[in-house]
């Protein structure tokens, strides 16, 4: 799961999984290319938000937080782990959260501060974990 945080599809390669890995490796080059994305944390580290902005193509950033909680859950489950019911809301709703984030970072501000196409998606997870584990303990069986 851990090599699947570093890059979309590692997991999978580690697990055995050769096609998906290489699928969703591809898959991540795309839209990290497309999308600009590497140009867009490198603006977003050095604190030149509205940079990040204008170089962001929203259109394809929209799709890697999907893809990437995605490879995650993927790894996850091949490696033998979400047995449990529900155990997938976590990542879908952090997916969720992440993307929402995505489309309002050029808006919404923290404490007056305009945090962009990555921090704001940054700190959506948070919320989008603690949904998706609220939601798996109300649909748990007893």
């Amino acid at each position: 799961m851990f090599w699947s945080i570093a890059v979309p599809g590692f997991g999978q390669l580690l697990n055995g999984k050769y096609i998906k890995g290489i699928v969703l490796i591809a898959l991540e080059f795309l839209v990290n290319v497309m999308g600009n994305f590497n140009a867009v944390i490198i603006a977003s580290f050095h604190g030149d938000i509205e940079r990040a902005i204008n170089q962001a193509d929203f259109q394809w950033l929209m799709f890697y937080p999907c893809l990437y909680f995605f490879a995650i859950w993927d790894a996850y489950k091949d490696a033998g782990g979400g047995k449990e019911p529900y155990s997938f809301l976590p990542f879908a709703f952090t997916a969720y959260f992440v993307t929402v984030g995505v489309i309002f970072s050029t808006k919404i501000k923290l404490f007056g501060v305009l945090l962009g196409p990555i921090w704001l998606p940054l700190l959506s997870v948070i919320p989008g974990v603690l949904a998706g584990l609220l939601l798996k303990k109300i649909l748990k069986p007893t």
